[in-house]
């Protein structure tokens, strides 16, 4: 299992590689149009490599996908903290009742747990 992730790995590198070289040419990117330039005390423009660009969409994609996700999914893990809370109430409850020797002084407790 683990040479299948190494040589997934390394396709995706070999990949990343091939994109990267056959990008190499420089862009430039504005922050601003040029009629709002005269507003904005700082630079506008930077000169990159396109894969860079490519690279950085990528990412900043991926990282926007994890944090929706992670938004969209909290009711359930909120669902399942309420449910490990009443779990581990419902033990401290069940814990209370049995008397010292195992038994339980419940009637239906006891039926439950088979030791009447």
């Amino acid at each position: 299992m683990r040479l299948i992730r190494y040589a997934v790995l390394a396709v995706i590198a070999i990949c990343l590689l091939v994109i990267a070289l056959a990008n190499r040419g420089e862009v430039t990117l504005n922050l601003l149009p040029g009629e709002l330039l005269q507003f904005w005390p700082f630079a506008n423009s930077v000169t990159v490599p396109l894969y860079a660009v490519i690279f950085a969409g990528i990412a900043m994609g991926v990282l926007l996908g994890f944090v929706w996700e992670w938004v969209r999914e909290h009711k359930h893990r909120a669902e399942a903290s309420r449910a490990k809370k009443e779990a581990a109430k419902l033990q401290r409850e069940i814990k209370k009742v049995q008397k010292a020797d195992g038994t339980t002084a419940d009637d239906v407790l006891a039926i439950v747990d088979g030791t009447r």
